[in-house]
């Protein structure tokens, strides 16, 4: 059964944001060239979102083991193109750093390209979309309506402990970074949170608890 969203007050602080999304739907991205719809395939796409050390990762690697998904981290998407010194590297990096957003036009054209390396056409993808301006990019180039969108509801307290005990080594893994990350994730994650709860899309997890306890909430929504 799906599960809403209720509107936060936090609605206020990211009106600006729909503002800018609304230049960017008219203006960026032609899907001239969107080769997944061109192909004979129709892939099965479900969107996670939360917050930075909500455990979207570890969750994302269970259900993709037991039920036959193919994971896309789009956080690891950017970091493999940092190390491959490519022609965005130099600026992801320096956006991740930061605790910003990347651009949706590359974001999307990372994601575009593994949705169509696979032979497995079923995708859980982790941390997208993060905006509104994510969410128009990936509806202009690929166009795929998401079957299943899972939030998991953390508090930041228990986020930003997890984030600085994990120790994996990323850029953006400190203190300022990581209260940026949530900043911008309140900010900007929110009306996409929004969206897909009026769609009847979103199913909303409690991410407190062990990684047993979480995955029991999340079985039944993959095990039929």
């Amino acid at each position: 059964m799906l599960r809403r969203v209720s509107s936060p007050s936090m609605l206020n602080q990211v009106a600006y944001g729909l503002n800018f999304v609304k230049a960017v739907s008219t203006e960026v991205l032609n899907p001239a060239d969107a080769g997944i719809l061109s192909k004979a395939r129709s892939p099965a796409i479900n969107f996670v979102l939360g917050g930075p050390g909500v455990g979207k990762g570890t969750q994302c690697t269970r259900i993709a083991e037991i039920y036959g998904f193919r994971h896309l981290s789009v956080g690891d998407l950017l970091r493999k193109e940092i190390s491959s010194n490519s022609e965005y590297g130099d600026m992801i990096l320096e956006t991740i750093t930061k605790g910003k957003i990347v651009s949706s036009e590359v974001t999307v054209k990372l994601l575009k390209s593994a949705i169509e390396s696979g032979e497995n056409d079923r995708f859980l993808i982790d941390g997208f979309p993060r905006s509104e301006e994510n969410r128009v990019a990936y509806e202009q180039i690929i166009g795929i309506e998401p079957e299943v969108v899972l939030f998991f509801d953390c508090n930041e307290e228990e986020m930003m402990k997890r984030v600085l005990h994990r120790n994996q080594g990323r850029v953006d893994d400190n203190i300022d970074t990581t209260k940026e990350r949530l900043r911008v994730f309140e900010a900007y994650s929110l009306p996409v949170i929004r969206y897909y709860s009026q769609k009847g899309k979103l199913h909303k997890i409690n991410a407190i608890g062990t990684e047993d306890e979480i995955f029991e909430r999340l079985r039944p929504i993959f095990a039929t």
